[in-house]
């Protein structure tokens, strides 16, 4: 099949005016946080709006630009209309476009004529299906999830990669990444229990191609290095909000071991960062401030204050745990001096989640561990208030924990309705609702401590709702 060359998009090199690509992408992450969007936008993005290579945003950047441009068209912005760019098959893909799954899915818009349609095309279809990561161990024959890389093994430890057909590219390692940001994207929406299972095997994938070693370049080594060491992370942390944390703690203990190898202090950061939590959560109180001091240390590499602000709310939470509350409010203001410095073009993309409403969400948790249970509400509530619809499981783990504060409080009333609230979003079909095994525990706990105070308006209708009154479990 023929295919035209890239053009320039210079309707769209106009908008970034005197700005770097750098800081022009990090205007575009502003601007997605602004309307509760997820966008992994990078300077390296910029250049491909720039160079033609991405004809068409896909429905998260479309809806951001237009965000960041009141009044102007995909037209105005220089892109091209989505149904050229996609070919005979978008119009009977219409209905389906707008679904978290095939959002989360769909290619950047690479543009035919730069370097593979095929390539392309088999990518996006790839994030479709079993993940594009498993895809690339295929286009390249190094062994995938059900080629030799088994449960627990799938970072070497079950046998080398066999020789390849080819040598891992751009496109692999962008397969990679890519798998990061729809594994996100669709936990930020649906929660972790229906994706875990299915996100191990791209997992297993990633590493396949890593421990190929035909890697092309440093650099390239380099970001699948990061690329699969992310993934672990992301796998990880749906182990732990799925309530697997045996599995959890390998997966964070993987990604550390991946960036203790490539000298990452990002990655090395993150895997500490989660490790805190997942402490933390199994009552590992002392664990989980060793861990998030450990992961400071690395953060300090690399110039985020955010990313410090959300390390040393991990270190409070420990603290907290362990009831010290001088070391408590300590952290804690550290914590917020550092979030006051607002972002930076350096921090993390992972950490699009971090906002008031978790900074809130996250002080509540500490004074609730103190039990200091008003004022664990009082943040709770503030979190609840605060946040964007788009992240629904961390929506109705905030309202969740408010029903929990409230009912400790001597508001069963008020924790109730704030149950019901949590519940509208748990209860939704398949397609919309949360599925989280931590959320649902918490829901199980508030209602065994309101079961005395069944008789309060709306609690026994709470009580039913979540399992409690029948003696079923939630």
């Amino acid at each position: 099949m023929a295919t035209s060359p890239a053009v320039p998009n210079t309707a769209f090199r106009r908008m970034r005016g005197s700005r770097s690509p750098g800081e022009f992408a990090a205007a575009v992450r502003r601007a997605a946080r602004d309307i509760g969007e997820q966008v992994a936008c990078d300077a390296r993005y910029v250049g491909r709006v720039e160079s033609g290579e991405i004809r068409c945003p896909n429905y998260a950047y479309e809806r951001v630009f237009l965000h960041m441009f009141p009044g102007k068209s995909l037209a105005d912005l220089g892109f091209f209309a989505r149904e050229t760019v996609r070919g005979r098959g978008a119009a009977t893909r219409t209905a389906a476009r707008d679904t978290p799954a095939a959002e989360g899915a769909r290619d950047a818009g690479g543009s035919p004529g730069t370097g593979g349609p095929e390539e392309s095309d088999m990518l996006r279809r790839a994030f479709m299906a079993s993940g594009s990561a498993g895809v690339a161990c295929v286009t390249l024959g190094v062994p995938g999830p059900r080629d030799g890389a088994r449960a627990g093994g799938h970072s070497g430890t079950s046998g080398r990669a066999g020789h390849p057909g080819g040598r891992i590219g751009e496109p692999e390692v962008r397969a990679v990444e890519e798998e990061v940001r729809r594994i996100r994207l669709l936990d930020d929406r649906h929660g972790a229990d229906g994706l875990f299972r299915r996100a191990t095997e791209p997992l297993r994938a990633a590493y396949a191609l890593l421990d190929s070693g035909h890697v092309a370049q440093r650099a390239l080594s380099d970001r699948l290095h990061a690329g699969a060491g992310e993934l672990a992370v992301s796998v990880g942390w749906l182990a732990h909000d799925s309530g697997r944390f045996d599995q959890a703690r390998s997966h964070y203990a993987e990604a550390l071991a991946t960036a203790r190898v490539a000298d990452d202090p990002a990655l090395e950061a993150h895997a500490f960062c989660n490790t805190s939590f997942l402490a933390h959560d199994c009552g590992k109180h002392r664990e989980a401030v060793r861990a998030a001091q450990a992961g400071r240390r690395a953060a300090q590499r690399l110039g985020t204050p955010r990313l410090l602000a959300l390390l040393s709310m991990r270190e409070a939470a420990g603290w907290a745990g362990l009831g010290d509350r001088s070391a408590t409010a300590s952290s804690l203001a550290r914590a917020h001096a550092y979030f006051e410095r607002g972002t930076c073009d350096d921090d993390p993309e992972w950490m699009s989640f971090f906002g008031a409403p978790e900074l809130a969400w996250q002080e509540a948790r500490c004074h609730a561990a103190l039990g200091d249970w008003p004022r664990a509400a009082r943040h709770a509530y503030r979190a609840t208030a605060i946040q964007d619809g788009h992240f629904a499981r961390n929506l109705a783990l905030y309202r969740v924990e408010l029903a929990m504060a409230l009912a400790h409080s001597g508001s069963p009333d008020e924790a109730a309705a704030a149950g019901h609230a949590a519940l509208d979003l748990l209860d939704g079909d398949s397609a919309s609702g949360v599925r989280s095994s931590r959320v649902q525990g918490i829901v199980t706990t508030t209602a065994r401590v309101l079961l005395p105070q069944r008789r309060v308006r709306g609690v026994g209708d709470f009580l039913t709702r979540s399992g409690a009154g029948t003696g079923r479990p939630v």
